[in-house]
């Protein structure tokens, strides 16, 4: 498919009506631009769309803007350009550094998992390989360009972009795509963070837009706690009043950061008694020197109250991980102790090894930080399951699985009402995306109730005129 439509459209081709792999296309009669370029993730049926074939030739998108750095917002950017696309990759200047360290960490994962599936033989693929490689990631971090903030950039003949702070993670923007041909602005929320985020600015309003594409990830939820610190310090303390040790499966990016936050909190207050905190994930360690370092030099998106602390991250006694040896070295420590590690839903990574030692032991917690996606382990363990499948073999559960939502850097359903009844002008309409069914019809329901407003939930790969 090489033709150009008469009128601009919007073709959902991921996050529709489901969580992960956001993917936007948006076609004027002059341009192709894809907004976000993310991995399908959760139930097998949704990881295995990411092998299936695009569905238009990646050499036609001129092309992609990225919101943030989450793997399911920019994790397929490798095999789109494998396969073909060549074009520029807009983005903040934030997000471009750390999509450069969470691609190439997803390359090399897969290239590892992949080589032990075969070596292990418990792959139903012969051999086993892996979506892209890390040498892919790195071919497509080359064709990231920094769009600033606030500021129109052309990025396609007829089409121009504006960043505007989301607040979700660090570089983390909603896009706002202007046409030259009259159509109406459209306006793409991406993830939206909370107003009360520790380290990041909130949301800036939504612009003028004719079309609104919002995100509903937590569209049927209300957070209780504020933050969810106080919540964690309880967990903790249990957990070592029994000798156990704590394990946190938390996104390498902004979760890792947000949590090391609220542990120096609470030791710092006595809540929890001083003890080592492991972070072991390669990825977590490259981010968190993105966050020190903008931190420090107060970047756009930082909080007043923090500008030039970039001690907030250390909880006292933190051990960052540098090698595979340190990290197995942890099966050596004494509880109690604390390990922060990748993937935040257990969908791989380093967290899976220390899951084996933790989940038999009934002294010890899992606690679970974020939103868990339907199909992933991170679910499973929230659901009560008391064997979880990882590498190949099942694993008791006997430890306590605790679950501090509030810790979420998602917007809740009132937060993201209030987001979009903060835009000066109303849309015209709105498109509920980036959600499970449950969540979006709560979140359609929300705002019609308070904005008077229906709101559309399209399916994969329908199709909205502009």
């Amino acid at each position: 498919m090489t033709d150009k439509p008469p009128r601009s459209l919007v073709r959902f081709l991921g996050a529709a009506r489901t969580v992960t792999g956001s993917k936007f296309l948006v076609e004027t009669p002059t341009a192709r631009v894809l907004v976000d370029c993310g991995l399908f993730q959760g139930h097998k049926r949704l990881r295995e769309m990411n092998w299936a074939e695009f569905p238009i030739d990646p050499s036609s998108i001129d092309a992609v803007v990225v919101s943030h750095a989450h793997l399911d917002h920019v994790g397929y950017l490798p095999a789109l350009v494998r396969n073909g696309f060549s074009g520029n990759v807009w983005a903040s200047e934030s997000t471009g550094r750390l999509a450069g360290v969470v691609m190439a960490d997803s390359g090399r994962i897969q290239e590892h998992d992949a080589e032990r599936a075969n070596r292990k033989g418990y792959s139903r693929h012969e051999p086993a390989l892996p979506l892209y490689t890390e040498h892919d990631a790195v071919v497509a971090s080359a064709l990231f360009r920094v769009a600033p903030w606030m500021r129109q950039t052309r990025i396609a003949d007829g089409v121009t972009l504006r960043l505007t702070r989301a607040g979700h993670i660090l570089g983390s923007a909603s896009i706002l795509l202007e046409f030259e041909d009259g159509t109406a602005p459209v306006h793409l929320s991406g993830d939206l963070g909370r107003p009360g985020h520790p380290v990041l600015d909130p949301p800036d309003p939504p612009p003028s837009a004719g079309t609104v594409i919002m995100e509903s990830t937590y569209g049927d939820t209300e957070h209780v706690d504020e933050d969810g610190t106080r919540e964690l310090g309880e967990v903790i303390s249990r957990t070592a009043d029994r000798g156990g040790a704590v394990v946190i499966p938390a996104f390498a990016v902004d979760r890792t950061e947000v949590i090391l936050v609220a542990l120096r909190k609470l030791i710092e207050s006595g809540v929890i008694p001083r003890m080592p905190v492991y972070l072991d994930s390669p990825m977590a360690r490259s981010a968190l020197g993105f966050y020190v370092r903008a931190v420090a030099e107060g970047e756009h998106e930082i909080r007043d109250s923090i500008v030039g602390r970039p001690d907030v991250f250390d909880p006292g006694d933190l051990r960052i991980t540098e090698s595979v040896e340190d990290s197995k070295a942890i099966n050596l420590a004494k509880p109690p102790f604390i390990v922060i590690s990748a993937s935040g839903m257990a969908t791989g990574g380093r967290v899976l090894h220390h899951l084996k030692r933790m989940l038999p032991d009934s002294k010890s917690t899992v606690v679970l930080v974020g939103y868990q996606a339907a199909g992933t382990r991170g679910r499973r363990l929230l659901n009560g399951e008391d064997r979880i499948k990882i590498h190949g073999e099942f694993w008791p559960v006997r430890a306590e699985i605790a679950s501090v939502p509030a810790f979420s850097v998602h917007a809740d359903r009132s937060e993201l009402v209030d987001w979009l009844a903060s835009a000066e002008t109303p849309p015209e309409q709105v498109i509920a995306v980036h959600g499970d069914p449950e969540a979006m019809d709560s979140f359609r329901e929300a705002v019609a109730d308070r904005l008077s407003r229906n709101i559309l939930t399209p399916g994969h790969g329908e199709t909205i005129l502009l």
